[in-house]
């Protein structure tokens, strides 16, 4: 199984802050992340640059970060378990279709849109990537939402074998990962990530809790820091500075 090209992609303050403060969720709008952001679209740089097939967020984006033990429900009685991929031909084989994505192993975010409602996005469909954790009853309204997915994995979603689903399934080739510090941190350090890009703004956050960049468990001994090559640095006028990086193998 080929997996895709992943490339993660964040706009950062210089000390790697991902948002303004533990639990201020950037896809709602802050005025101060605005205020240092201004009119930067990253999304249109990493059209751009990377013309991906699917842009990769995390359920943390949504409803912020749970805690409670993760377990897989028992199916209810008399139900029998749900089907573990909804790929309706009427939406995959769309040509040219592109997938907003979204890691959701608990089944605890409720899109509001099947197809990106913005013209701009013309074609990019909604998808969730989830795990045998999330409710049947969850499966049952994306069906009905149409919404398509995919269940990879028991308690979690298995990023590996959803990265080759993907690939072999939809014929995905280049992923962008948009999401926040743990879903890009479970990435790198599943050897998952061929390219870290990022946008950094003129700003210093700070604030202990705050979500930064690569979010992950802390190395143990026997393992190293991800090495990087800078493959293009750019100043812009506003005096962002964007970064890409070749993760090194």
């Amino acid at each position: 199984m080929v997996r895709p090209r992943v490339v993660t992609c964040n706009m950062v303050s210089v000390d790697g802050r991902l948002t303004i403060a533990p639990g201020v969720q950037l896809l709602f709008g802050d005025d101060r992340w605005s205020a240092i952001a201004g009119d930067s679209d990253p999304y249109r740089w990493v059209r751009e640059v990377h013309d991906p097939d699917v842009l990769l967020e995390g359920s943390n984006s949504f409803v912020g970060a749970d805690d409670d033990p993760i377990t897989a429900p028992e199916p209810g009685a008399g139900r029998s378990p749900p089907p573990e991929r909804h790929l309706p031909a009427a939406t995959v084989e769309v040509p040219g279709r592109r997938w907003f994505t979204v890691v959701d192993g608990r089944g605890r975010v409720r899109l509001q849109f099947s197809e990106y409602p913005d013209p701009a996005w013309s074609g990019w469909h909604a998808l969730v990537l989830t795990s045998r954790a999330a409710p049947g009853e969850h499966l049952d309204w994306l069906r009905g939402a149409g919404i398509p997915y995919l269940v990879v994995g028991a308690t979690r979603v298995d990023l590996g074998s959803a990265l080759g689903l993907l690939g072999t399934e939809l014929g995905v080739r280049t992923v962008v990962c948009t999401g926040g510090g743990q879903l890009g941190g479970a990435l790198l350090r599943q050897g998952l990530v061929d390219e870290i890009d990022i946008e950094v703004l003129p700003a210093a956050i700070g604030g202990r809790g705050t979500p930064a960049l690569f979010d992950a468990d802390p190395l143990d001994s026997s393992e190293l820091p991800a090495r990087l090559r800078l493959l293009a640095s750019d100043r812009t006028d506003d005096d962002h500075l964007r970064l890409r990086y070749a993760v090194i193998t």
